[in-house]
């Protein structure tokens, strides 16, 4: 009897597992602050799947930002690991892009030229630089002011050609240094809606740090919590809720008090007790 070769039923049976396209390994990063060693962040493992949004909260100090700095590229002095589609991060690359909290932008450089810098290192020709630009600036709703310097810009506009500027080489990856938190709350509201249409059409992963729950919760798939000094990771909450979300919504509120608490340490906000004023009645009391 001839030997029946089962190796193609074995192979067919395994489970299709897609590789991350980010993935840190036993990170470590230690800063020296007047000559002694400083530990930043210690042993962080987490990875990112192709058009994730990750959310890292937590305390300041507790090394957000730092992991930023890692994956992108500005720092390479670290332990462990940390690659994109398989391949060890050695430095900036066109696959990474990332906007700060200061939208950065140069002042005598109109809002065309300012996206245009995220092309510099791009093999373009003129033609194909300026239908790009163009292209990022229609995504990000400024037409009408390609010409416009940014001191003639509001600070939700500026920060719009910021991340223009960070998309505009069509970057596998988007890195989010807390972008909106100098604006006021409606325009913070409006790019957080404004980012999710653009991570919705480009389909790109983006890994946003932030220090609020609540923009945490609405935006991401996880929420990444940090333990502070050294930065390691104290819990990953899933937001298993689709997109548009509520922003009011009783399941909304309930996840971003689980990450609150996380980040919190103390089981959670109690509620500030009713106080009593003498001499007002009683129906007013709670007004």
């Amino acid at each position: 009897m001839n030997a029946f070769n089962t190796s193609h039923l074995h192979a067919a049976n395994q489970p299709d597992v897609t590789p991350p396209l980010v993935s840190f390994e036993g990170v470590g990063k230690v800063f020296s602050v007047d000559g002694q060693p400083l530990e930043a962040i210690r042993n962080f493992n987490l990875s990112i799947n192709q058009g994730e949004f990750i959310a890292i909260v937590g305390a300041s100090g507790c090394g957000k930002s730092t992991l930023l700095r890692l994956l992108v590229g500005l720092d390479t002095d670290y332990s462990g690991s940390i690659r994109v589609d398989g391949h060890t991060v050695s430095g900036i690359g066109s696959e990474r892009g990332i906007v700060f909290q200061e939208h950065r932008l140069f002042p005598w450089l109109s809002v065309e030229q300012n996206i245009a810098l995220g092309l510099v290192n791009e093999p373009l020709t003129q033609g194909e630089r300026a239908r790009r630009v163009h292209e990022f600036v229609q995504l990000v709703g400024l037409v009408g002011f390609e010409s416009a310097y940014p001191h003639q810009l509001s600070g939700g506009m500026a920060q719009r050609v910021a991340i223009a500027r960070g998309l505009v080489a069509s970057p596998r990856i988007l890195l989010l240094d807390e972008p909106f938190g100098a604006l006021d709350a409606l325009t913070r509201q409006q790019l957080q809606d404004e980012l999710l249409a653009i991570r919705e059409r480009a389909g790109i992963t983006t890994l946003l740090v932030t220090h609020d729950a609540e923009e945490a919760t609405y935006l991401a798939d996880r929420v990444v919590v940090l333990e502070p000094r050294p930065g390691r990771i104290k819990s990953v909450v899933e937001i298993d809720l689709p997109h548009p979300r509520l922003r009011t919504g009783v399941a909304l509120h309930g996840l971003r008090e689980k990450v609150l608490h996380q980040i919190t340490g103390d089981g959670g906000y109690l509620t500030p007790p009713v106080r009593r004023v003498e001499g007002l009645r009683p129906e007013l009391i709670a007004l």
